[in-house]
C-alpha cells in the first residue's frame, strides 16, 4: 500500500517535474528560459540508452541546428550526473543532437539526483506530454517499466495522465509481428489500425492491404472483424489442397483400383473412408469385395 502512494505521489511530482524544466511553448512563441546549474562540455554527455524514443526526424533536427546556431539552446537538457565529468541525459536528445549538429561546444544542464526508473518515467513522461514518440516507442517504454520496475498499468496511467485503457491499448501493439512495428513506426499505419490487426489471422498481410488501398480506422476495423469472424465459423471437410502427397496418391491409387471415386479424410484420432457409387450395382461391387476381403 505505502508502495502505491509512493508512485502516485512520484507520478504527480514527475509532472511537476516536467512542467518546470521543460515547458512547451504556444505555437508560434518561443518558451520561456528556464534557468540551467551549470553548462556542461558536450562530449561529457552521453544518451539515455533506456530513452525510449529511438526515431529523430533528421530535417527536423537539421531545422532545429539552425535555430541554435542563430538562438542557442533556450531550453537546457536534464541529465543526471554518472562520475566526473560523465553525465546522462534524462530528457532533452534531440535538443543535444541538434547542439552537436550546430557545432556547439557547451550545452546547458538541469542536473538531477534520480535513478534509473526515475529517468526512464521523466523521459517517458516529457515524450509523451510532447507528443514525440511513435505509438511503438510509446509502448516499449511502458513495457520496459512494467518488465524492470513492477509497475501495474494503472501506475503507469497515473504517472503520464493517461487512462488505464490507453496504457493497455498500447502494450497490445507488442504482439504484433515485426513487419507491422516497422510499418507503426515509420507512420504507414497508425495506432488505431495496427490495434485492430492484433487478433486477426495474418497481420502483415492485412496491414499491407491497408496501406495499399489507404483504408481509415474504420474501414480497418471492419477488415479485422471479418477475418475474425472468418476463423470462428466452422470449417469444411478438408479439401485437396490441404492434404499430404502420401494421402493424395493413396487416393488415386484405390480410385484406380475400384473404378469409383474414394475420398480418405484423416482425424486425430483416426479418420474416414469415403466411397461414392452411382448405381446398386456399384454398390453390390463394394460389398463384394468387402465380403470376400473379409
Amino acid at each position: 500500500m505505502n508502495d502505491d502512494i509512493s508512485k502516485r505521489r512520484l507520478g504527480r511530482g514527475l509532472a511537476a517535474l516536467i512542467g518546470e524544466i521543460d515547458q512547451t511553448a504556444p505555437v508560434g512563441a518561443r518558451p520561456e528560459p528556464v534557468n540551467a546549474d551549470r553548462d556542461v562540455p558536450i562530449e561529457f554527455i552521453t544518451r539515455n540508452p533506456r530513452n525510449p524514443r529511438r526515431q529523430f526526424n533528421e530535417a527536423e533536427l537539421q531545422d532545429l541546428a539552425n535555430s541554435v546556431r542563430q538562438h542557442g539552446i533556450v531550453q537546457p537538457v536534464v541529465v543526471r550526473k554518472l562520475g566526473v565529468d560523465a553525465y546522462e541525459l534524462i530528457a532533452g536528445e534531440r535538443r543535444w543532437r541538434a547542439a552537436q549538429l550546430a557545432g556547439l561546444t557547451q550545452i546547458p544542464v538541469i542536473i538531477r539526483d534520480v535513478d534509473d526508473r526515475t529517468a526512464l518515467e521523466i523521459a517517458i513522461v516529457e515524450n509523451v506530454q510532447r507528443s514525440d514518440l511513435n505509438p511503438l516507442e510509446e509502448a516499449l517504454g511502458y513495457e520496459q517499466l512494467i518488465a524492470d520496475h513492477g509497475y501495474t498499468q494503472n501506475d503507469l496511467g497515473e504517472i503520464i495522465g493517461k487512462s488505464r485503457s490507453h496504457v493497455a491499448n498500447s502494450l497490445r501493439l507488442l504482439k504484433l509481428p515485426e513487419p507491422v512495428r516497422v510499418m507503426l513506426s515509420d507512420g504507414s499505419l497508425s495506432a488505431g489500425h495496427a490495434r485492430a490487426l492484433v487478433l486477426t489471422s495474418d497481420p502483415v498481410a492485412l496491414a499491407r492491404r491497408i496501406v495499399d488501398k489507404g483504408m481509415s480506422v474504420r474501414d480497418a476495423e471492419r477488415l479485422a472483424q471479418s477475418d475474425i469472424k472468418a476463423q470462428t465459423e466452422p470449417k469444411v471437410a478438408t479439401s485437396a489442397a490441404e492434404k499430404d502427397s502420401d494421402t493424395l496418391a493413396l487416393e488415386r491409387s484405390l480410385t484406380d483400383a475400384l473404378g469409383l471415386e474414394v475420398k480418405i479424410n484423416h482425424k486425430a484420432a483416426g479418420g474416414q473412408v469415403r466411397i461414392a457409387y452411382k448405381t446398386l450395382e456399384q454398390l453390390e461391387e463394394i460389398c463384394r469385395l468387402l465380403e470376400r476381403r473379409g
